[in-house]
């Protein structure tokens, strides 16, 4: 009795003693490309205050109501995003199946059957079991399956930041694009109403002998042609308001967005930090990390293979003729054990896996710096879109103020029968063209504030979880 005391205990002691091992290399985050500053900076206004991004949902800086309403309903009906929460869900389930793996596992059995032959009659047999076995943690490849279960989770819970955001931005860009055209519809409705009265009045003076007929035949022309760009535009707003639909996860037949001609130009200041301080801001940067860490920890999943498998094991049972025998001291046995399995030949596959564990960390590592460098180009696209637009916006108003004044004197030309009605043509083109590219950079800075938003991570955080 007091040796088979004594195996079990030197058996679980060198269980223990062994689980403090681990062969797996030590994680260390990935060194990243270095930016003292975004080029594209120099001229910048910051924004004040400089903390506004953190003071709510980026896109309520664009104060618009129906804007906010929207993007609420892609936090709970977006398709893409419950596809990345759903993700996110199952990537925490394997890291808890992931550190029960860590535990003994422990079956309890019952069994009874009843045999016999004709002859001598029939018997009855019942059989309880308490059974366990342990798979000691010796060279850390469970704590290792554990570490890159959780990193792959916070690699999820990033693309599930990453995947709202990107809703988010697209919706705020397709709805100030719908609203530019809103304003471009009601441009052309009031050029068109302009148009037509320019008509009547040729047709007059064309009836009257003042006009020619080429004059009623090039207003008639131009008031053709611009409605059948009203039409156009009708469509490509048909096209955003289903784009929006989608968005929001509803069907284009069950939703609507009422035509607004009162469009009021919100560009927020966007406040623009450090570039280190993007690395901490950015989900995508943050889940290309966090793959590193998977991949590291895979490593040493892959170098345990080199070690043998240890495991513990143990069973108390019981059986007997009757149920009341199951209970019974003198009819329990148990069992206790200790094994240990080792490959001694494969022809290389462990060193294979172990090589293809360190391949794709390197792949990971080279993914994250790649990722980091394409942060830094996105942002600083962003704002050199943003001071030019600024530059054109002005350009383009001063453009449209002229091309109005220049309207204006042709068509008091005209009816002073100084000039052609060619001139008349031409100067409305060049003004309504010039008042169409005024609403489209304007439409062009909001829709860019909205990417710059995004290139440095919105309102998201590095270490948040969803």
């Amino acid at each position: 009795m007091q040796k088979s005391k004594t195996f079990r205990l030197t058996l679980l002691a060198l269980a223990l003693s062994l689980a403090g091992c681990a062969v797996g290399p030590a994680y260390q985050r990935p060194s990243a490309p270095e930016s003292i500053a975004f080029k594209e900076l120099e001229g910048w206004v910051p924004a004040a205050p400089a903390d506004a991004l953190e003071r709510g949902p980026w896109w309520q800086l664009f104060a618009d109501p129906v804007l906010d309403r929207l993007v609420a309903g892609v936090e709970v009906s977006n398709q893409n995003v419950a596809l990345a929460a759903a993700n996110y869900a199952g990537a925490r389930a394997a890291v808890a199946q992931q550190r029960a793996s860590l535990f003994p596992n422990v079956s309890l059995g019952l069994s009874g059957d009843r045999s016999g032959v004709r002859s001598q009659g029939a018997e009855s047999s019942y059989r309880l079991n308490l059974g366990g076995s342990w798979e000691p943690d010796v060279w850390g490849r469970l704590r290792a399956g554990v570490t890159s279960a959780q990193a792959g989770a916070e690699a999820s819970a990033a693309d599930l930041a990453s995947a709202r955001l990107s809703s988010q931005g697209e919706l705020a860009s397709n709805y100030f694009t719908l609203r530019a055209l809103d304003a471009q519809s009601a441009l052309l409705t009031r050029t068109i109403t302009g148009y037509e009265r320019e008509l009547q009045i040729t047709q007059n003076r064309f009836n009257v002998g003042i006009a020619a007929r080429t004059d009623v035949l090039q207003a008639q022309t131009q008031l053709a042609n611009a409605r059948s760009e009203a039409l156009s535009l009708t469509r490509q707003r048909a096209q955003f308001e289903h784009a929006i639909a989608i968005l929001v996860g509803k069907a284009p037949s069950q939703f609507a967005l009422a035509p607004s001609a009162d469009w009021k130009v919100a560009v927020p200041d966007v406040p623009v930090g450090v570039p280190a301080t993007q690395l901490q801001r950015r989900p995508d940067i943050a889940a290309a990390e966090r793959d590193v860490a998977a991949a590291n920890a895979e490593i040493g999943i892959a170098r345990a293979a080199y070690f043998p498998n240890i495991g513990l094991s143990g069973s108390l049972g019981s059986g007997g003729s009757r149920v009341g025998d199951l209970f019974s001291v003198s009819n329990a046995a148990w069992s206790f054990g200790l094994s240990a399995a080792q490959s001694i030949f494969n022809a290389g596959a462990t060193r294979a896996s172990v090589a293809g564990a360190e391949a794709r960390h390197q792949a990971a590592v080279a993914r994250y710096r790649q990722t980091v460098l394409n942060a830094f180009a996105d942002v600083e696209d962003q704002l050199t879109a943003t001071r030019v637009l600024v530059q054109q916006q002005a350009l383009r108003r001063q453009a449209s103020e002229a091309a109005d004044l220049v309207e204006q004197q042709i068509m008091n030309r005209y009816r002073a029968g100084q000039v052609g009605y060619t001139e008349v043509v031409q100067a409305q083109f060049t003004a309504l063209n010039a008042r169409r590219s005024l609403v489209q950079v304007q439409a062009d800075r909001q829709t860019v504030a909205v990417a710059l938003i995004q290139s440095l991570g919105g309102g998201w955080q590095a270490g948040a979880t969803p």
